[in-house]
């Protein structure tokens, strides 16, 4: 069975092979190198780096794209390092070779890393804290920071990996990202009015079908930044037109998934995917005593683009059948939503597959055998290689999922569902409020407002209001905190802290699902089995981990059988969370497995295997 924390810890550590061969030798430290080893473990020296800029990541601000980008840069760079120091191998912005030398090579690799994320991060927020924490892992590692007065002193190992980070950041700066911009795109032709949160309605929307910024009272981002009166704008709009790792440059949409329902062209469609949302969301209501079996026997197991799975009778490497893991709807839900949630504070959903990953790799179980046959490698190789092909897809999945976003820059259901209610209800014509696209009432979840309700079922809301079961945690909304209620459709709002509601982008495709399914494709590509080590992945929310809510009410524990489990839960959250729709979703996940496999391919091909 494997286990993995939210926030991936540090786990397995660097041979200390550094205290004997320092002595002596300049580009290794100072004669204090035999002590500066202690708190070093059996990580690979591209592990560190890897978690260096995780850390990094948490504390900037959550830019899925740029964060994809670096996570990239990052692995390619320490492929070219060590493959600089073997006979196989391609590399991509490197054309040198020299002598096998394991210590020079982790050496290169080391410095190509620092020059690398000390460039990426030092302007960035949290920028301080994460570069002096680039110049402490040097020192663990008992090397000299570089300095301007050092740099030529350094010895050659560490100069080949200066020069080869500097070549990455000169040959990128131009790849389509507006690096030297900020990453700022100013020419997005945004057509809806800014939505203001606290108030009801969609303000001035002019297209339903377009994505609307939203205006916060106030915003909550990394390291406790507060924004008040923020305003979003579309972040990434660009990003289409970025340099892939092994996609086909394109003019800003390099695969085309088809487009979300839009209301101008049916809207039976654009109403049912905002009923679908509501109905995810009902199903958050704690007063409820709905419990069913969320384990790898019950769910899972789905066709790409589905949810239409059905489960699996056996444990494939145990042999025998996985075991019920019975919990409430409403825990389930809502630990779903917050776990894959992946917004401020966290190491964004290109991230999280990465501390995925090093958990898998972390696992005793797991064979290091690439593509899971031939000769088992050492934990660098392997490493270096895992990241190399995971981050190659997680930067164009960036790229795949932003250009859908950019062409058909669709609505969040925050604009969805306000917007339908507004217009009324569609179920009969006889009464209040009637309009033919509006939402159909539904005993449970959408009614009508009447006079004796109101004073009753539909306490505090007037008549004829189209009354929703919604999120009341929003207190400058709703009166009742905390819990699903019944409350004015116009008012809805995702189950999200009120700090954050919606990401400042369009919805369609899901990031989360491309990003997902393509780090599914990957895993179980160059580990030779879809399985998680074991045949199970699981981890645990105990009573009171949740953020946006009380609880859970007991322990809860998620369970995925396969690496695509995993990643249609992660693409599903969102619909729980109240971000996407379901083709927002479904598709992003075939967007996905698209990128997972061309970058799979294309870094084998680099490999040489």
């Amino acid at each position: 069975m494997m286990s993995f924390s939210r926030h991936s810890t540090r786990a397995i550590a660097l041979v200390l092979v550094w205290s004997m061969l320092a002595m002596g030798c300049g580009v290794f430290g100072n004669a204090a190198a035999a002590v500066c080893h202690e708190d070093l473990d059996q990580q690979s020296v591209a592990r560190r780096w890897n978690e260096q800029l995780l850390d990094a990541i948490r504390r900037d601000t959550p830019a899925p794209t740029v964060h994809a980008r670096n996570l990239y840069h990052l692995s390619a760079a320490m492929w070219d390092a060590w493959a600089m120091y073997e006979s196989v191998g391609t590399q991509l912005f490197a054309d040198s070779r020299t002598d096998n030398d394991p210590v020079a090579q982790e050496v290169t690799i080391s410095y190509a890393a620092h020059t690398l994320l000390t460039s990426r991060y030092r302007n960035a927020v949290g920028g301080a804290e994460s570069t002096a924490s680039f110049d402490a892992e040097l020192e663990r590692q008992c090397l000299d920071i570089p300095n301007e007065e050092s740099a030529d002193d350094l010895g050659d190992p560490a100069q080949r990996g200066i020069e080869l980070a500097n070549a990455i950041i000169d040959q990128t700066l131009d790849d389509g990202s507006f690096e030297l911009n900020g990453y700022l795109d100013i020419q997005y032709p945004g057509s809806n009015p800014t939505l203001f949160v606290p108030e009801p309605g969609v303000g001035l929307l002019q297209d339903p079908d377009r994505w609307q910024p939203l205006r916060l009272e106030e915003s909550i981002s990394q390291n406790d930044q507060v924004q008040v009166n923020a305003l979003q704008f579309f972040i990434g709009p660009h990003w289409g037109s970025v340099t892939p790792f092994s996609l086909e440059e394109s003019n800003g949409l390099p695969i085309d998934p088809g487009g979300p329902p839009k209301f101008a062209d049916d809207p039976e469609a654009y109403r049912n995917a905002a009923v679908d949302v509501l109905r995810y969301q009902l199903e958050l209501d704690t007063s409820s005593d709905q419990r069913r079996d969320y384990g790898p026997a019950s769910i899972g197991n789905n066709p790409v683009g589905t949810n239409e799975g059905e489960g699996f009778d056996i444990n494939p490497v145990t042999g025998e059948p996985y075991e019920a893991n019975e919990l409430s709807t409403f825990d389930f839900g809502r630990v779903v939503a917050e776990f894959w949630a992946d917004g401020p504070s966290s190491e964004t959903p290109p991230g999280h597959w990465n501390t995925v990953a090093n958990e898998v790799n972390d696992h005793p179980d797991l064979e290091r055998k690439l593509a899971g046959a031939g000769e088992t490698v050492d934990r660098l190789e392997w490493d270096i290689k895992v990241y190399l092909a995971l981050n190659g897809a997680m930067h164009d999945a960036a790229i795949a999922a932003w250009g859908a976003k950019r062409v058909y820059d669709s609505a969040r259901p925050i604009t969805l569902v306000r917007y339908l209610a507004g217009l009324g209800q569609s179920t009969d014509p006889d009464l209040p409020r009637y309009d033919p696209n509006g939402l159909p009432l539904i005993d449970g979840m959408i009614e009508l407002v009447t006079e004796s309700s109101s004073a009753d079922r539909h306490a505090g809301l007037a008549a004829d209001t189209i009354a929703v079961r919604g999120w009341a945690g929003h207190a400058d909304l709703h009166d009742n905190r905390d819990r699903i209620d019944w409350i004015d459709g116009e008012t809805w709002v995702p189950y999200q802290l009120d700090t954050f509601v919606t990401p400042s982008f369009p919805g369609y495709v899901s990031g989360h699902s491309a990003f997902s399914r393509a780090g599914a494709e990957v895993l179980s590509a160059i580990t030779g089995s879809m399985y998680f080590p074991g045949g199970l992945g699981e981890w645990t929310a105990e009573p009171g981990w949740l953020r946006f809510d009380e609880g859970p009410s007991e322990p809860v524990t998620l369970q995925w059988a396969t690496y695509f489990d995993a990643a249609d839960q992660a693409g599903e959250s969102r619909i729980w969370g109240g971000i996407h729709i379901a083709a927002d979703d479904f598709d992003g996940r075939e967007v996905g497995q698209i990128v997972g496999r061309s970058a799979t391919e294309r870094a084998f091909e680099l490999f040489g295997s």
